[in-house]
């Protein structure tokens, strides 16, 4: 199974694909119009469980070093542009994620 991840700054969600096609698709929270989320593309390079602080159940970082993929510890922020740029999800999704998808997923940001 390959997975990939688009993010899309506009609609706020991330879509998990799976061999190409749609899997899941959550909610996130992202960069603030300070601090915007990076668009490009990416991979995952590590993981972290239950990081602390701000992040949530899981940290999934990015190839762009300080950016990743997190929880929340505030799941009132989904659906905004609140972040300092990373991808914030609600801790139930990236639990899920997290057990999905490998180390060296890309990771689109459009």
């Amino acid at each position: 199974m390959a997975y990939s991840i688009v993010i899309d700054t506009n609609k706020l969600n991330l879509t998990l694909y799976k061999d190409g096609i749609v899997y899941r698709i959550y909610p996130v929270a992202l960069g603030k119009p300070s601090t915007p989320t990076p668009k490009g593309t990416y991979t995952i390079v590590n993981r972290a469980v239950n990081p602390g602080g701000p992040f949530g159940a899981r940290w999934l970082g990015l190839s762009k070093p300080h950016y990743g993929i997190h929880g929340t510890n505030n799941p009132a922020s989904i659906g905004n542009y609140v972040t300092n740029g990373c991808i914030r999800l609600y801790n139930k999704d990236v639990i899920e994620l997290s057990n999905l998808v490998p180390i060296g997923t890309e990771v689109q940001i459009i």
